[in-house]
């Protein structure tokens, strides 16, 4: 029988291949029809006149492109897409042939956004696209691909006399004050011609479809790459009052103070947006349910927590640890013990969720699910989202493998204080991995760990706090066991944020 971490690795991969840019459009897209040709997304059906564009940006996009190009066939005219800088290579070396256009494509690409920051290229792929959508008609149908990792930074168009150079500026100063990716891409919207709607604008009165890649939180369509297609929920007094909080308002440099004030105080309206559909057709929940629908089929009892984990690490990893302890007391069977540390660890745990405030977490109804499981049935409790790591050292990791590493040490103490199940009774493995194959800046997609992890880097002489303190997962990991505990994938070609897994069994 596979072991439990062939388990988790075949759920991990289960639930990237099902967000991979191909299947996802097949799912999403067909051509319909020979004598009046109709484009089906999602089963709605719009008519095609050998009229059809495309435009794209952001990471998963090549391969988005590359399968849509397969399905449009002919009744593409043309199309532009904005992606990494080196992706191609990237891809090539990798042999994802898959993901890479055919020769002699009607899609042009032009690559940008080095270390994922708007450049002079991703500049003028941008221009390409908005000359694109501004030339097209009433009777032209512009199919817009968005992935929203990169995305933002793949589209840069700063409104007039805005500079590139000055809206970079200010995001890198937000983000270092702690914005949060929403609260930047409200800032960026209100200075951007194509951000915030204004593509979809430019492309009036052509037909916009858009096919979306989410890697956000929640999936708000105004937010995933900041929105190009879609009517902002923010206006320009949101934006002032995120600088006011980050104590920017007052040296903004000047072009930027002469766009904020003769912005529209009113979001758009609706119906400035007849002529869009946008569709969601990939994001962490999806992922999720087909990871939880491949656990049943392995024989798990199967529970998806959350799509939207969020909050810093050690937090998070203190939650993780505490719902393993449960698991494993109710895999242990009815002791005499159990009912005191199961009640405080309900507690402990109902404390941190508040704390927390993970969006559609819901611990209550998770712990009387728990008492209706069957106990000499494994379990697999799935989650995912997007931690965040406070840098305190100079070590080199990524979010899921301090998460993992975190785990590791909170099952340790727990075993410590007797507050776990005794040893031997269950078998356990956390994962944690981001479903685009890597982690920080490592080759890594992320790691495993098991309750035994501290006591066998003991044995190895590693000292798992010393590591953490360093921020310094990954050379942990690459040191202990000979690099076995890492999640290796490689580039996957996709991402909608991170995945955690939970597999537990009775021995």
């Amino acid at each position: 029988s596979m072991s439990l971490r062939e388990h988790a690795l075949s759920l991990f991969r289960s639930a990237v291949g099902t967000v991979l840019p191909a299947p996802m459009l097949r799912r999403a897209v067909q051509l319909q029809g020979e004598g009046c040709p109709q484009l089906l997304v999602k089963g709605q059906a719009f008519p095609l006149k050998r009229n059809l564009y495309l435009v794209g940006f952001g990471k998963a996009v090549l391969g988005m492109a590359a399968a849509a190009e397969e399905i449009l066939g002919d009744h593409l005219v043309r199309g532009i897409i904005s992606v990494p800088l080196g992706i191609q290579e990237s891809l090539q070396r990798a042999g994802m042939q898959e993901m890479l256009l055919k020769p002699h494509s009607k899609i042009q690409v032009i690559e940008g956004a080095k270390n994922n920051l708007p450049d002079a290229e991703a500049l003028k792929g941008a221009v390409a696209i908005r000359e694109l959508a501004e030339g097209l008609t009433v009777d032209d149908l512009l199919l817009v691909l968005i992935s929203g990792r990169g995305g933002s930074a793949l589209l840069p168009a700063p409104i007039p006399p805005i500079l590139l150079e000055e809206k970079e500026k200010l995001t890198k100063l937000l983000a270092s004050r702690g914005a949060a990716i929403q609260e930047l891409n409200t800032v960026r919207k209100s200075l951007s011609l194509l951000k915030g709607g204004g593509l979809a604008r430019c492309a009036y009165p052509a037909q916009v479809v858009s096919l979306i890649l989410s890697d956000v939180i929640g999936d708000p369509l105004d937010i995933i790459a900041s929105g190009p297609t879609a009517a902002s929920s923010h206006t320009v007094q949101d934006c002032l009052q995120i600088l006011t909080k980050y104590n920017l308002l007052h040296t903004l440099p000047h072009s930027v103070e002469t766009v904020l004030s003769s912005s529209p105080t009113n979001p758009s309206a609706p119906q400035e947006y007849s002529h869009v559909c946008n569709f969601l057709i990939g994001s962490n929940r999806l992922a999720l349910e087909e990871a939880r629908c491949h656990a049943e089929g392995l024989g798990y009892r199967a529970l998806v927590l959350s799509a939207g984990v969020r909050g810093e690490v050690a937090r998070v990893a203190m939650l993780y640890c505490q719902l393993i302890q449960l698991l494993s007391l109710h895999l242990a069977g009815p002791e005499p013990m159990g009912g005191p540390l199961r009640h405080q660890l309900s507690g402990e745990l109902l404390r941190l969720e508040a704390e927390l405030d993970i969006p559609d977490l819901n611990l209550g109804e998770f712990l009387q699910l728990l008492q209706g499981l069957e106990p000499e049935r494994p379990v697999c409790v799935l989650a995912g989202g997007e931690t965040t790591v406070q840098l305190q050292g100079t070590g080199k990791g990524g979010r899921n493998q301090e998460l993992v590493l975190r785990v590791g040490l909170g099952l340790h103490r727990a075993q410590i204080l007797e507050a776990s199940s005794p040893p031997g009774r269950c078998e356990i493995v956390f994962l944690s991995g981001g479903t685009d194959g890597q982690d920080g800046p490592t080759e890594a997609a992320g790691a495993f760990c098991s309750p035994e992890l501290v006591e066998e880097a003991l044995q190895e002489g590693l000292d798992v706090e010393a590591f953490l303190s360093n921020n310094d997962s990954y050379t942990f990991f690459k040191q202990f066991h000979g690099g076995h505990h890492l999640l290796v994938t490689g580039l996957t070609g996709t991402n909608v944020m991170d995945i955690q897994a939970i597999l537990i069994r009775a021995t």
